[in-house]
């Protein structure tokens, strides 16, 4: 069987450590029984393992070779073997509406988007797991105060725990990548609603963190097209800066600043 040619377009990094990789696999076990949606799955690395599993396993691959590849390789997965952009796909339509694990060894240039697109139907994953880049995987699982908490961390720690699973060195991929990768997993915590206006708080997030070295009371200004009431900018929490602030903060600025916006109106 031919191999498939790692495309730099694509991002392409084959992992070749098979201990790794059953060990990337069996992360999917913290949520047993579910489907599992592997994405870029490339020569099957990890798929070996999770069809080993007792559940469904469909795998996503947007290069046409490595799908000829796995149709080869995994003649028994035929029909779950994807040929598609999992960025452009409703994942409402993959398992009937039911819920499903999401795994991978990610591309790096598009995982936060991959994760973003998680949130948007975080109601259908409740757990994802997989390798990214480490510099991702620290910003996703940082906490408050530390440099690398930023958009990412805030977004998704307000649906999701975060653990940082282990690091893997660059001599296990083909080719190697510059940089180190890590193993993560995230499941879902028990928040149903944020106590806020959802698209605000994302926008708030986003903004403030555009500006991350400047206080609040400077980096909010952007949110405002009138002056805010007097005594606004002059609270405690606007002397702080985006990194100092908890999930529940973040909430509790939002409400603050939504009712600045219908005072305006």
């Amino acid at each position: 069987m031919k191999s498939v040619r790692p495309k730099k377009n694509l991002g392409q990094h084959f992992l070749t450590d098979l201990n790794i990789a059953k060990r990337i696999a069996d992360t999917v076990d913290a949520c047993p029984e579910i489907p599992v949606l592997e994405i870029g799955p490339g020569m099957g690395v990890l798929t070996q393992y999770l069809v080993e599993k007792p559940r469904m396993v469909k795998a996503v691959e947007i290069d046409s070779e490595s799908v000829a590849y796995l149709y080869e390789r995994f003649s028994t997965l035929k029909d779950n073997i994807l040929g598609e952009d999992f960025l452009r796909m409703d994942l409402n339509q993959l398992f009937g509406g039911n819920q499903f694990v999401l795994t991978g060894n990610y591309p790096y240039d598009i995982s936060s988007q991959i994760f973003f697109k998680m949130l948007d139907y975080k109601e259908l994953i409740p757990c994802c797991t997989g390798m990214i880049q480490r510099e991702v995987a620290q910003r996703m699982a940082a906490v408050p105060g530390n440099k690398s908490f930023g958009i990412l961390s805030v977004l998704i720690q307000a649906w999701y725990d975060v653990e940082y699973l282990f690091t893997v060195d660059e001599n296990v991929f083909n080719p190697p990548p510059k940089v180190k990768s890590a193993v993560i997993r995230m499941t879902r915590n028990k928040v149903t609603d944020l106590g806020c206006d959802e698209k605000l708080f994302k926008r708030l997030v986003k903004t403030v963190f555009n500006q991350r070295r400047k206080m609040l009371r400077v980096s909010l200004k952007q949110m405002f097209s009138a002056k805010p009431r007097e005594g606004f900018y002059e609270q405690e929490i606007m002397t702080k800066r985006p990194e100092q602030l908890s999930i529940a903060q973040f909430v509790e600025l939002t409400n603050m600043v939504e009712a600045e916006l219908k005072a305006a109106q």
